[in-house]
Formats: C-alpha cells, sequence, structure tokens
C-alpha cells in the first residue's frame, strides 16, 4: 500500500479529530448519499413513466400508419393490407376507420373517438384483446351493430354490457329547414376494455368496420392501415419502404411522429430533472471541501513533518484527496443502495402514504397513467454514480493543492 493511501485512511479513522470536523464528514457524505439516492429515485420514476406511457399508446396505437390524401379515405385496402403484412419487420396490419363522434344514453352524453376495426385481425396489431375486461372481439362479429367502450366511458355514460348506446355523428344526417341534421345511430354494449391509461379508457370506442362504413357512408373505404412492428424502432426505416414504394397520394405516419411532442418533452424534463437534483450532490461537495480544508488546519505539523522526511507536494495532496474521494465514494454507495431501495419498494411505499394520508396519490383523471411506474435503467444508475464521484473528487483538489503548498519551516516554527 502506497504510504499515501495508509496516511490518508488513517486521518479518516483518526479518534483525535474534534467532534465538530467528524460531524462536517457525516453531513458531507450524507449530503452526497441523498443527492445520488434522489436522482436514481426521480429517473427511475420519469424512465418507468416514459416506457409506461410508450407501452400503453403503442398498445393502443399502430407503429406505422398507411393513409391516403383526400376525403374519401383509403379505397384499396384489401389489396393494400396483404403487400403490407409481408414487409420486413411487419408482424400484422389491419384496415381501421378513426371519426369524432358523441355517445349518449339514458344517464349520459360525452363526446369519443369511434375506431372502427377487423376483430380478426386487431388482435395482432393492437393489444385490445388482451385489454378486454368484459365480452371479447368476436361479439363485434357475432352481434349486428355492436360497440366495445372503455371502462371509464362505459362508467360516465351509466352503461352496462347489453345496454344501447348511440353514436351521434355531428355532420351528415341530412338537410332540415333549421339546418344540418346530425346522424344518429343505436349500438349495442358488447364489451369493457381497459388500457390502463384514462384518456384512453374515456375516450375511445370501437365497432366493425362494416357498420363504420355503413353509419358514416364510406363505401368500401377506410381511413387507413395501421402496422404493428417487432421493433419499433424500425417505423422510420418501414415507413420510409412503404412511402417510396407506393408513392403518391398514399403517406405514412409513425407512433414517433404521431407522439413526437409528448416523449421530446418527456426526455427533456428528465434532462432539466437531472441537472437540477445534481446541485444537492454539489451542495454535498461543498461540506467535502469545508471538512478537507478543517483536516488541513488540524494536521498542519503532521504535513510540515512528513515534507520534512521527503514527501512531496504530489503525495501530499494524494493524501488529502484520499479523504474526500472515500467521503464521496461511501456517500455515493449508500445513495445507490437506498435509491435502489427504495425505488424497488416504490409500490408498497406509495399505498403505505395513501392509507396514513387518505389521498389518492396518482389519479388517473389527472395523469395519463393509473399508477405510479418506475423502471431502474441501468445506464441512468452508471451516469449518477459516475457524475457524483467526479464532483466529490473535484471537490478535494483545492483543499489538497493547499495542503501540498504548505511550508513545513513556517508550520514548525511555533511548535
Amino acid at each position: 500500500m502506497r504510504y499515501e493511501l495508509m496516511i490518508g485512511l488513517r486521518y479518516l479513522r483518526s479518534k483525535r479529530r474534534g467532534a465538530v470536523v467528524s460531524l462536517i464528514t457525516l453531513i458531507s457524505s450524507g449530503g452526497v448519499a441523498l443527492g445520488v439516492m434522489a436522482l436514481i429515485i426521480v429517473l427511475s420514476v420519469m424512465s418507468g413513466f416514459e416506457k409506461d406511457l410508450r407501452d400503453k399508446i403503442l398498445g393502443t396505437n399502430a407503429h406505422v400508419v398507411l393513409l391516403q390524401f383526400g376525403d374519401e379515405g383509403l379505397s384499396q385496402a384489401k389489396a393494400l393490407v396483404p403487400r403490407v403484412a409481408r414487409l420486413p419487420h411487419v408482424t400484422g396490419a389491419a384496415p381501421f376507420t378513426l371519426h369524432q363522434v358523441m355517445l349518449s344514453s339514458r344517464h349520459g352524453v360525452r363526446g369519443a373517438v369511434l375506431r372502427g376495426i377487423d376483430p380478426q385481425r386487431e388482435g395482432r396489431v393492437t393489444d385490445l384483446a388482451r385489454n378486454m375486461r368484459q365480452g371479447s372481439l368476436d361479439a363485434l362479429q357475432q352481434t349486428d351493430e355492436g360497440i366495445i367502450l372503455g371502462k371509464s366511458l362505459a362508467a360516465a355514460l351509466g352503461v352496462r354490457v347489453g345496454d344501447p348506446v348511440n353514436v351521434i355523428s355531428p355532420v351528415g344526417g341530412g338537410v332540415t329547414p333549421l339546418g344540418m341534421a346530425p346522424r344518429v345511430k343505436q349500438f349495442k354494449l358488447v364489451g369493457l376494455f381497459e388500457a390502463g391509461m384514462y384518456e384512453y379508457d374515456a375516450g375511445l370506442a370501437y365497432i366493425a368496420i362494416p357498420d363504420a362504413q355503413a353509419f358514416f357512408r364510406m363505401g368500401t373505404s377506410v381511413t387507413g392501415i395501421e402496422m404493428k412492428l417487432d421493433d419499433i424502432y424500425q417505423a422510420p426505416q418501414v415507413a420510409g419502404r412503404l412511402q417510396e414504394e407506393l408513392g403518391f397520394p398514399f403517406y405514412t405516419q409513425t407512433w414517433m411522429e404521431m407522439n413526437k411532442s409528448l416523449f421530446s418533452a418527456l426526455r427533456l424534463e428528465k434532462t432539466v430533472m437531472f441537472v437540477i437534483l445534481v446541485m444537492i450532490v454539489l451542495v454535498a461537495a461543498f461540506g467535502i471541501i469545508s471538512t478537507l480544508t478543517m483536516v488541513v488546519m488540524e494536521k498542519t505539523r503532521e504535513i510540515a513533518i512528513l515534507k520534512s522526511m521527503g514527501a512531496t507536494a504530489a503525495g501530499i495532496m494524494r493524501i488529502f484527496m484520499v479523504d474526500g474521494i472515500v467521503i464521496g465514494a461511501v456517500g455515493t454507495l449508500l445513495g445507490l443502495l437506498g435509491g435502489i431501495v427504495v425505488t424497488t419498494n416504490l409500490d408498497g411505499i406509495v399505498s403505505f402514504l395513501e392509507r396514513v394520508f387518505g389521498i389518492n396519490a396518482f389519479p388517473g383523471d389527472v395523469y395519463f397513467l393509473d399508477k405510479l411506474p418506475h423502471q431502474v435503467n441501468t445506464p441512468d444508475v452508471v451516469a449518477v454514480v459516475i457524475v457524483s464521484l467526479v464532483i466529490s473528487f473535484l471537490a478535494t483538489v483545492y483543499p489538497s493543492w493547499r495542503a501540498s503548498r504548505l511550508n513545513p519551516v513556517e508550520a514548525l516554527r511555533y511548535e
């Protein structure tokens, strides 16, 4: 063991050190631990939020959508679906229709997005079949004019499976002496789904494509073709190839383009939170500087003796750097362990706090999701540990440099 390391560790274990210095050392190490723990918890929650949000969005929507310019919709769906399904990375393709409507029942009225789907193909593209809580997709084919609602939407309308639901289109009902009349048709509720994302559960409804084409007078056209991929990050390549093969008047949209603003905001927020929480570690670094400065003042005589015995300025610097790095490393390790423990038990902690304070910490009608997600990402943890250790190391430089500049003659003059 080099003498710098041995002496530095001995200074940390010294029982002669004043109580004030020991207290500052504990506070410094605790500050680093608190900063690292806060960083890991917050970044894990934000990573989990982004992943859960992405999974729920992509579980309800397709990875790539093929559309056609114009108001008539896409009229060649029957020929295009097999062609699209043969593309590399495409695991499923299905036609769909999409319209804004009003839904009404005896107990309420709500606005919703009405999607027309092919029940046999939809399960290959989205997670709707797995999200069904009552009924099934097959009921859309087995029942004339059946409709599937989100669980929250059905609750808002006050309807159960088997009840009638009126679908109202604000245009297309014909001209009357009072102006344009809405188009109204009664459907039978045949199933309920729960995607786990309030925006979808309270605003989505599904009917069979033939019913949608008849109600909206679309003929044989559909709104577009949706595709599911085996790798969501291949969406731009698949969309580009499809656009190149089909050309005008067709165009494509990927899940990245459709949700660009949302995920860009999440990434920016995560970056800003990382920068803000690093400030906690920086504050703890000032504690390390204070600790080492007081140690240097306390060890002035020992430094002078070491220099008199031939210790170099670089050696003296390394002695006190060892002290600061150990303080930072211990704090980083404690913060790392604390952050991982809290994150892995976050569900239990949130439930406990909700019971104690009688609150709902994560209401689904306020947030996109219905629970607090979390995911510990190795790159995030590594980045936090590296940043903490680097800040702790930089905090040792100035006090160690001052110790190395000490003149042994001046230090021993009054000893």
